[in-house]
């Protein structure tokens, strides 16, 4: 009589939640503190050290999880945004991540500690990718300011947005707003210019 081997055995259902659960308490965490220790994340997913080592084998493990689970978040929304003017893409883009207020902060702030900061660049490359292009297309429309280069360009609107995330209460009501405005001002735009087209396109802020 032949024996099967076993079909390898799925993760439990309660594995699965707690490990979801300490990669929320994760993100909350370091949110608040870049440096916050695995003692303090355990105790905010309410499991011991022990408990959690049991889900990620250290304190970098955890991190390159949270990292790799915002910057997918991250790229599926620049995936969103096909707006033909490149301003309105720009204002778009900055607005939908804001919605996602918490994973932005937390890649702020894990972007902003030098351990991970190449981590973090490589993650969120399809995004970074996605802000140069818009940025190129609008400077090829003149539509956005020229006097600086597209990737130099990118990233001076992708330090902006960090400073304004890392520095407001996302729960701010004007705190969106005001983060779509400082984007495209930095891109070019006058604070007359960034009214205008919010005005005409309410529910890029809705």
């Amino acid at each position: 009589m032949t024996t099967l081997d076993p079909a390898p055995r799925r993760p439990r259902r309660d594995a699965r939640e707690n490990r979801a659960g300490i990669l929320v308490a994760a993100t909350e965490t370091i949110a608040r503190d870049p440096h916050a220790s695995i003692d303090a994340i355990a105790r905010s997913a309410g499991l011991t050290r022990r408990a959690l080592y049991g889900h990620f084998e250290d304190r970098d493990a955890l991190i390159r999880e949270v990292v790799a689970s915002g910057a997918r978040r991250f790229n599926d929304i620049a995936l969103r945004v096909d707006d033909s003017d490149p301003r309105l893409a720009l204002a778009r883009l900055a607005s939908l991540l804001w919605q996602e207020a918490s994973h932005v902060q937390v890649a702020a702030a894990i972007a902003l500690d030098d351990a991970h900061v190449h981590q973090t660049a490589d993650a969120l490359a399809p995004l970074r990718r996605t802000v140069v292009a818009i940025v190129r297309r609008g400077q090829d429309d003149d539509l956005l300011r020229t006097d600086v280069a597209a990737p130099t360009l990118a990233r001076l609107i992708e330090e902006t947005a960090r400073a304004v995330i890392t520095r407001m209460d996302a729960s701010s009501p004007e705190a969106r707003s005001l983060a779509v405005r400082a984007v495209l001002s930095i891109a070019g735009m006058s604070w007359r210019e960034a009214d205008a087209l919010l005005n005409a396109h309410p529910e890029v802020l809705v």
